[in-house]
C-alpha cells in the first residue's frame, strides 16, 4: 500500500503525509556519521518520503543534507528555516539582512540554487509586525531562492502570521498532548488555504512511556510537560478502542484530522526510519471514539495548557 499523500495547500506540492523533520540528525549526529544520515534519508525517499524539514539552527543538519541526498533533489520537496544568528546568542537575531545571508547558507550547504519553502523561525508578532523579515522572505522567492515562504510557530505569533494572509504554509505544533492548534488555527489556516505541516505529531512518543523519553542532550526539559500532560490524560482510564502500540496510536490520531496536510517525525536511527515506514504504509486503525474520547479529555484538562514549541 502505498503511502497517503496531501497537498501542501495553495504550494500545490503533492507530499506525502509521514515527512523527515531533520533535528535531531543534526543535534545527535556528526559529520563523521555521514553514512548513517545517508541510510536514513534514502530509506525514506526510496519509501514515498519526499517532505524534508530542517533549519539552519538545527545543528549540522542542512550540512548532511548537502552531503547525503543533494543527489536525488527532484525527488523531495526542501523545506528550511531562517531568523537565528548562527552561532546563537553571539548576535542580532530576526534582521533582514540575517534572513537573507541564512538563505544564502542554507543553498550552499544543502548544494542547491533553490529551496522549495523557507519558514521564518517562530518569531514574535512583534517582529513580524516590523515587517522587514517578512521582506527578505518575499525578496529571496522573487529572486528564486525559495519558491514558498512559510512560518513555524505556535499560539499568538501563530495567529498573527496565519491571518496576515502573508504566508503560503503554517508549521505548528500538534498532537494527542497538544490539541490548541485544532480549535484556534485549523479553521484559519483551511480559510486561507494554506499548507499545514504538523511538527511534534507523535508528542514525543510520552504517551503510554514509563519516564520522560528525553530525547535532546541540550533541551532537558523540552518533553518534561508533554510528559505530564498525558499522565493527567491518562489518568482517566483506558481510551475507547485504545490500540495496543502507542507509536500507532499517536501519529493515527494526528492524521485522524484532515487538515494535516503533512506531519514532520525526526529520527537519526534507520531502524525507526522503517518502523514509521511500515507503520504508515496500511491504515492506522485509530477510530473515531478514540480521537473523539482523546478530544474529550484534552477540553476537560486543558484550561491552562498552550501549544508548547
Amino acid at each position: 500500500m502505498a503511502m497517503e499523500t496531501s497537498r501542501l495547500g495553495k504550494t500545490g506540492y503533492e507530499v506525502g503525509r509521514l515527512g523527515i523533520g531533520l533535528s535531531e540528525v543534526g543535534f545527535n549526529l556528526e559529520l563523521t556519521d555521514v553514512e548513517q544520515a545517508r541510510s536514513v534519508i534514502n530509506q525514506a525517499l526510496d519509501n514515498g518520503v519526499n517532505f524534508l524539514d530542517t533549519a539552519a539552527c538545527y545543528g549540522i543538519s542542512e550540512e548532511l543534507m548537502g552531503m547525503v541526498a543533494s543527489e536525488r533533489r527532484d525527488e523531495y520537496v526542501l523545506a528550511t528555516k531562517a531568523g537565528h544568528f548562527l552561532p546563537r546568542d553571539e548576535g542580532e537575531d530576526w534582521t533582514y539582512d540575517l534572513i537573507i545571508s541564512s538563505i544564502d547558507r542554507s543553498l550552499e550547504l544543502m548544494k542547491t540554487d533553490h529551496v522549495d519553502l523557507v519558514q521564518l523561525h517562530s518569531c514574535v508578532v512583534e517582529v513580524l509586525e516590523r515587517g522587514d523579515v517578512i521582506r527578505a522572505l518575499q525578496d529571496a522567492r522573487a529572486a528564486g531562492k525559495t519558491r514558498f515562504i512559510g512560518y513555524s510557530g505556535d499560539n499568538e505569533n501563530a495567529k498573527w502570521a496565519v491571518t496576515s494572509g502573508l504566508f503560503d504554509t503554517l508549521q505548528t505544533s500538534f498532537n494527542m498532548v497538544d490539541q490548541s492548534a485544532r480549535t484556534h488555527l485549523f479553521a484559519d489556516v483551511e480559510e486561507r488555504d494554506m499548507g499545514l505541516i504538523i511538527k511534534r505529531p507523535i508528542g514525543n512518543a510520552v504517551w503510554g512511556a514509563p519516564a520522560n523519553p528525553e530525547p535532546y542532550s541540550h533541551l532537558s526539559d523540552y518533553t518534561a510537560e508533554y510528559f505530564r500532560r498525558a499522565g493527567v490524560m491518562q489518568a482517566d482510564g483506558p481510551l475507547a478502542d485504545e490500540p495496543d502500540d502507542r507509536i500507532r496510536l499517536a501519529l493515527g490520531f494526528t492524521f485522524a484530522h484532515p487538515e494535516v496536510d503533512v506531519t514532520i517525525v525526526g529520527t537519526q536511527r534507520p531502524a525507526h526510519m522503517q518502523s514509521n515506514l511500515e507503520m504508515v504504509a496500511r491504515p492506522l486503525g485509530v477510530s473515531d471514539a478514540t480521537v473523539a474520547d482523546l478530544h474529550d479529555r484534552w477540553d476537560k484538562h486543558s484550561l491552562d495548557w498552550v501549544q508548547r514549541g
